[in-house]
């Protein structure tokens, strides 16, 4: 038996109504549960009661044994003073208050079959633990359980985005420069695009938004990849030249070029081509995200994120090495993932923060109209036969996976909860 069992079976009153008897005989009517309390403090928080002919307003706490209050050291701290129930799986002991008034106890009667159910969810070993039994849920029910967990996805995304706005004194622009940045990393080098960013200034790369080669020459500095002396000849000396020129003039300290990674990465996707890329976006589009905030329809964010790599990289994925000649365009899959990853959270974070509601809807709908990721986990999840139709779905999948499902917390899954109490 776990507390977490028993925090659900009493938030979703699942027990017995008639078993609720306290240590004193006293019958127990629950009027309210109360919240679900998940910070320090009791359990549930403002439930209100009926013992015997009184009727209670206040916290109630949980344990599988009632000694359990004894041996959290709940009797020495204040905030348990105002428990009106103390309900457990087990009664072994009369509790007190440090006044010597009894704490009512109660004992929590349910169906036992409710926690086989659960603990064969819990023993599954397989990735999905309800691998066997989620085709067989309310469709309705899971379709507005993926609503919410998109939802969720982006209020996890929306911490990000206020630190960002903290540290750089609510500055959108400045704040989307830097999430884009990361976006560019593609999740292997996203720590290493963030940094990059943060070590010159959108402020900086804005006197430079005429000259692409300036921009890039300030970005490939700041990322560490112009100090190789072997390499002191044509484009790349030509960009450390322009770099170490802006490098005395703003005070400029690049981050270690060791820290990117090109190993078991497709060509197009080295961090040379996509810091290159990258560059053609900031001068392409100035005020960059009030121009996000212009658009209405996918297409017109794809002719903002339209763009390539400067001429020198037509030949090249790396600085040392000349390739077959091939335009280094911004593809479609990467304009997708980047709106996905950052232009969306973004959007959405400003219409919850400036209460605009169509900016948050806009956003919503434009994972709509993109296509599902491609990633492993995506197809795990088509191969059981859930195949998300969008973007919106796939977020909603992803973030089911590795907030519940890998967590095993089946408890707090609208899946997991229809399965254990239909016994499906």
């Amino acid at each position: 038996m776990t507390e977490d069992f028993l925090h659900f079976i009493w938030k979703y009153g699942l027990f017995d109504p008639n078993g609720l008897i306290t240590d004193t005989g006293d019958t127990v009517q629950v009027i309210s549960m109360g919240e679900h309390n998940t910070n320090a403090g009791p359990d549930f928080l403002n439930a209100r009661v009926k013992i015997g002919t009184t009727t209670w307003a206040g916290n109630v706490e949980i344990h599988i044994r009632s000694s359990d209050w004894l041996s959290h050291r709940h009797h020495t701290d204040r905030a348990y003073d105002n428990v009106i129930l103390h309900v457990v799986y087990l009664h072994d002991q009369v509790i007190k208050r440090p006044t010597g008034e009894i704490v009512p106890t109660a004992e929590l009667h349910f169906n036992n079959t409710l926690f086989e159910n659960y603990s064969r969810l819990l023993g599954h070993k397989d990735w999905l633990p309800c691998r066997d039994k989620i085709m067989q849920v309310d469709t309705f029910l899971f379709e507005l359980w993926l609503n919410s967990l998109v939802v969720e996805r982006l209020q996890q995304k929306a911490h990000y985005i206020s630190v960002l706005l903290d540290q750089y004194r609510n500055s959108w622009e400045e704040a989307f420069y830097i999430g884009l940045a990361r976006s560019f990393g593609f999740g292997l080098n996203a720590i290493p695009f963030e940094m990059m960013a943060k070590s010159v200034s959108l402020m900086q790369l804005a006197r430079s938004r005429d000259s692409v080669f300036q921009v890039e020459a300030l970005l490939m500095g700041q990322a560490g990849f112009l100090d190789d002396p072997a390499l002191y000849a044509g484009y790349y000396s030509s960009l450390r030249k322009e770099y170490l020129h802006f490098r005395r003039k703003y005070g400029l300290k690049p981050i270690g070029g060791h820290l990117w990674k090109f190993l078991r990465l497709r060509p197009v996707n080295f961090p040379t081509v996509r810091i290159a890329q990258f560059a053609a976006v900031l001068v392409r589009a100035g005020g960059l995200f009030s121009r996000v905030l212009e658009c209405n329809e996918i297409s017109e964010l794809q002719q903002l994120f339209t763009v390539q790599a400067s001429e020198f990289w037509d030949s090249h994925y790396t600085f040392e090495t000349v390739s077959p000649v091939k335009t280094k365009k911004l593809g479609t899959d990467a304009f997708q993932t980047i709106v996905i990853n950052a232009v969306v959270p973004f959007v959405f974070v400003y219409g919850q923060r400036t209460g605009a509601e169509e900016r948050k809807e806009r956003a919503l709908e434009w994972l709509n109209q993109l296509p599902p990721e491609k990633n492993r986990l995506v197809s795990r999840w088509s191969n059981t036969g859930i195949i998300p139709a969008s973007a919106f779905y796939s977020q909603g999948i992803l973030q089911m996976a590795n907030s519940y499902c890998g967590r095993k917390r089946c408890l707090a899954c609208s899946v997991g909860t229809s399965i254990i109490t239909s016994g499906i």
